[in-house]
């Protein structure tokens, strides 16, 4: 006579080792690889020269020297036009 209990519960303890097994076989995921990219120095002269007016003045606030410069460039320019130097 066949003992239908013991044969379940000898395929459930198969099914939940194969389970396991499978669970420990997975590998674990690897962060990412990251890469840096440095800009050449023509690349952000190139950059500068399509920057709108607003982002100069956004600039010169935040502390960009290069912007600074630039607007103070742009203002002895204007005052020497209007002929207040």
């Amino acid at each position: 006579m066949i003992n239908p209990v013991s044969s379940a519960t000898q395929a459930q303890n198969v099914i939940q080792n194969a389970s396991v097994n499978q669970k420990s076989a997975q590998p674990t995921p690897q962060p990412a690889a990251t890469d840096t990219v440095q800009i050449s120095a023509a690349a952000k002269a190139m950059q500068e020269t399509n920057e709108t007016p607003a982002q100069t003045v956004q600039e010169a606030g935040k502390g960009d020297h290069q912007a600074q410069r630039l607007l103070a460039r742009e203002a002895s320019e204007r005052a020497i036009l209007e002929g207040k130097v």
